[in-house]
C-alpha cells in the first residue's frame, strides 16, 4: 500500500455494501467521442469510503494528465469544449501507461484496505468513462485494472430517480449544492462533484430507512 493511500482509513465493512466491490467515481476529458480512435487527455478517480455511521464519502482524489498516444485523433469542437491544450508544457503530462499505473496503483490500494476485491466504476454517463479507460488498457495491454471491465454505477440514472435531473450541473444544485461553471469540464472538478452526487444520492436512500445489513457483517480478510 502506498504511503499516501496508507494514511486514509478504508472501512473494510465496504466489502459487504456493493457485493464486494469499491465504488471509484471517474471522469475523463477526451478529444472526442470515439474511444478507439480519440485521445485520452485527463482522467480524474475519487475512491470513496464508510463513515463509522455507514454512510459514504469521498476519501482521496487522483487526476492524471495524459500525453494523446500515437495516431489519436483531436477534435477542434472537443478541445475548444474542454479548454485543454494537449501540448502544453505546464499540463505536464504523461504518456498512457504512465498515466494508468500512477492512477491505478493508489486505487488498487484502496481496494485491498477497503477488503473489497476490485473497483467498480461510477460516472455521469459512465458507459463514456469507461469505454475510454477500457480502450486505454487495452492499447497498453495493462494487466492490473482494478476496475470490473463492464459494470458501472451510472449517476445519471440515480439522480434522474432522485431529483428529476439528468445534467450533471442541474442534478448537483437539486441535491443542494453549489456549481462553479468555471470549474466545469475539467476531470477533477466533476469528478469530486460526481462523488459528492452520488454519496448524498446513496445516503439520503438510507436515511430513508434502507435496510443496512453491511453494518453487521464480519469484516472480510483484507486483500480477499
Amino acid at each position: 500500500m502506498d504511503e499516501e493511500t496508507d494514511s486514509i482509513e478504508y472501512d473494510p465493512r465496504m466489502s459487504h455494501r456493493f457485493r464486494g466491490y469499491l465504488p471509484v467515481v471517474v471522469d475523463v476529458e477526451t478529444g472526442g467521442f470515439d474511444a478507439d480512435r480519440d485521445a485520452l487527455l485527463e482522467i480524474a478517480a475519487v475512491t470513496l469510503r464508510l463513515t463509522p455511521s455507514g454512510h459514504l464519502e469521498p476519501a482521496q482524489s487522483f487526476m492524471e494528465h495524459v500525453l494523446p498516444f500515437e495516431g489519436a485523433n483531436l477534435d477542434p469542437k472537443a478541445l475548444e469544449f474542454t479548454g485543454i491544450d494537449p501540448w502544453h508544457p505546464l499540463r505536464l503530462a504523461k504518456a498512457e501507461p504512465e498515466a494508468l499505473s500512477g492512477l491505478f496503483q493508489p486505487i488498487r490500494a484502496a481496494v485491498k484496505a477497503s477488503a473489497c476485491k476490485r473497483a467498480i466504476l461510477v460516472g455521469h454517463n459512465a458507459f463514456f468513462d469507461l469505454a475510454f479507460l477500457n480502450a486505454a488498457v487495452a492499447r497498453c495491454n495493462y494487466k492490473r485494472n482494478p476496475f470490473h471491465p463492464f459494470s458501472t454505477f451510472d449517476t445519471v440514472t440515480l439522480s434522474g430517480m432522485a431529483y428529476g435531473q439528468t445534467v450533471l450541473a442541474k442534478a448537483v444544485k437539486a441535491a443542494g449544492m453549489e456549481w462553479d461553471p468555471a470549474q466545469a469540464h475539467g476531470a477533477l472538478y466533476d469528478t469530486e462533484m460526481t462523488a459528492k452526487l452520488f454519496c448524498t444520492v446513496i445516503n439520503q436512500w438510507q436515511d430513508l430507512g434502507a435496510p443496512q445489513p453491511w453494518l453487521e457483517a464480519p469484516a472480510r480478510p483484507t486483500g480477499s
